[in-house]
C-alpha cells in the first residue's frame, strides 16, 4: 500500500476564486473544494488543480528569462483554433503565436493570472486520405 497518493498541481495567484473560475469553464471541470484561500477543481478527465491565495504572488514573465517559469501545464486537444478562441473568451491571452513544427502542434498562452500553459494537438490516429 502506497503511503503517498496522487496529488494535485497547486497555482499560486491573488484571486484564487476567478482563476479556479478561468479553468472550470476551460476544463468542464467541478469545484470540490472552497476555503477562504484555496479553490480546488476536477476536470471532466480527472485532473486536479487547486489555486492557492498569495496576495504577493508575482505573474510568471515568461519567455523573458527574469522569474521565468514557476510552473508550466500541458493540455491536449483536439482542435487548436477552436480551444485558443475558448481560452482568449476566457481571458487568456497567447504567448507565443509562431507555428511550431514537429509531431505536435503547440501553442503558448498564460491564463488571466500570468501562469504559462501550452495546447498541444493530439496527433491523428486515422489514417491518411488520399
Amino acid at each position: 500500500m502506497s503511503l503517498v497518493k496522487a496529488g494535485v498541481v497547486v497555482l499560486d495567484c491573488a484571486e484564487p476564486e476567478k482563476l479556479a473560475e478561468f479553468y472550470k469553464e476551460l476544463l468542464d471541470a467541478e469545484q470540490t473544494h472552497e476555503s477562504a484561500n484555496r479553490v480546488e477543481i476536477r476536470g471532466a478527465d480527472g485532473i486536479r488543480l487547486a489555486f492557492r491565495r498569495d496576495v504577493n504572488a508575482t505573474p510568471p514573465s515568461w519567455p523573458r528569462p527574469e522569474n521565468a517559469l514557476q510552473v508550466h501545464l500541458d493540455f491536449v486537444v483536439e482542435e487548436l483554433d477552436e480551444v485558443e478562441r475558448k481560452v482568449i473568451g476566457l481571458g487568456g491571452r497567447a504567448l507565443d503565436t509562431k507555428d511550431v513544427t514537429g509531431i505536435h502542434e503547440e501553442r503558448g498562452f498564460a491564463d488571466p493570472a500570468g501562469h504559462s500553459f501550452t495546447l498541444r494537438l493530439i496527433p491523428s490516429t486515422a489514417p491518411k486520405q488520399g
